[in-house]
């Protein structure tokens, strides 16, 4: 079976700005081409995020409607609490965590301080 991926807003924003590093940027376009999958989270945060170029906006619009968004339900509730409590994460961090982990997906995100510890976790970070 081919490895799928949930992808985090930082790394959403990164991509479409053109500021991951060339292998990043690689990447995400495998990736993207093939499936693109973003939690909830990642909607709400890329509805609300107010970039500095207005054009940005509709790119973001163009993003989500092009993806697959996962939302919320019992599995990802309970594992978002676990998560929470366990490692601590911030809990827009937890869910976009609990969501990788419940639907069987690795998550492409930028930030090894928080999701690099939660060890069940499979994680890419696309700046390495």
């Amino acid at each position: 079976m081919e490895k799928r991926y949930l992808i985090d807003t930082s790394a959403v924003i990164k991509y479409l700005n053109a500021t991951l590093p060339p292998p990043g940027l690689i990447l995400m376009d495998g990736i993207i081409d093939d499936e693109s999958i973003i939690s909830l989270i990642t909607e709400i945060e890329l509805r609300v995020w107010e970039p500095t170029d207005a054009a940005d906006k509709d790119i973001y619009e163009a993003f989500i409607k092009g993806s697959v968004v996962l939302d919320l339900n019992r599995d990802i509730i309970d594992q978002t609490i676990v998560i929470r409590k366990k490692y601590r994460l911030k809990l827009p961090d937890a869910f976009i965590a609990a969501t990788a982990i419940v639907n069987n997906l690795t998550l492409i995100a930028d930030n090894d301080r928080d999701f690099g510890k939660v060890d069940i976790l499979k994680y890419v970070n696309p700046n390495h």
